[in-house]
């Protein structure tokens, strides 16, 4: 049984009630990797997911659930729920708007379905199983990528330089190759994608989590995401999402070289 689009606006109502109301708070954070740097979480964090994962035991309790910050349930099982609640939680403590909430949902290990929730903005892109959707302040229309043709055309995002480390070197080739970059807007840099705002993200290090809901809405708007090496992003690692096939061709070649 599939969820339909109003049960994925209950989740992201149920998690907005828990992140919505302590943005911009000055809310407590704990660093989860006390010995490999910096990796925030907060109260809001835990509470959305619990939030999320209530809903869909109540409704779908034969599906699986992969989750952020609390135990995986049933991954084994054909559908899968896989789910960040707040993407971007550096930006979420630092009281910018660009965090999300990401609910995917993979069909034997594929996803099919996902939405990106901004609670502060209210916006939210969502990917049917056959087309992606906006909804937002200025109304709701289908999403579709941009048909760039050159990388040199191309608008860039990414997190941030830092985060490459070894590839380094391979980022910077696709960087340097396009007209404009920007940094540091987390999942929001893959809505503007399917949007057809901008063309490439180039990221590393990615988890399940961090795609699971940005793959569909990427895919059902006409774009491509994959693996550095073009295969199956679903469980993340280098990843690559582009608008159109040519500019994904030409980054991957430059990663690649």
């Amino acid at each position: 049984m599939y969820p339909d689009r109003a049960f994925f606006n209950r989740l992201a109502d149920a998690a907005k009630a828990e992140t919505l109301p302590r943005f911009r708070t000055g809310l407590d954070v704990v660093n989860k990797e006390q010995k490999a740097g910096f990796d925030p979480v907060t109260e809001g964090d835990r509470a959305a997911e619990l939030a999320i994962r209530a809903l869909v035991e109540a409704h779908f309790p034969e599906h699986g659930f992969l989750g952020e910050e609390h135990e995986d349930v049933g991954l084994d099982r054909d559908l899968v729920w896989v789910v960040d609640p707040i993407d971007g939680t550096r930006a979420f403590i630092s009281g910018v708007p660009v965090w999300g909430t990401l609910i995917g949902l993979q069909e034997k290990g594929r996803a099919i379905m996902g939405m990106m929730d901004q609670p502060f903005t209210g916006e939210r892109y969502f990917a049917d199983g056959k087309a992606s959707w906006y909804s937002g302040p200025d109304g709701e229309r289908q999403l579709r990528t941009r048909d760039c043709t050159s990388l040199s055309d191309a608008i860039l995002f990414t997190t941030s330089p830092h985060i490459f480390g070894a590839d380094l070197e391979r980022y910077m080739r696709v960087q340097n190759s396009v007209r404009l970059f920007r940094y540091g807007i987390d999942c929001y840099a893959y809505a503007l994608l399917a949007a057809g705002h901008v063309d490439l993200v180039v990221e590393n290090s990615l988890k399940p989590y961090d795609v699971g809901a940005l793959i569909p809405i990427i895919e059902q708007a006409g774009g491509i995401m994959t693996t550095w090496d073009g295969g199956r992003p679903e469980k993340g690692g280098r990843i690559l999402a582009a608008g159109s096939k040519a500019v994904h061709e030409a980054a991957m070649e430059l990663l690649n070289r």
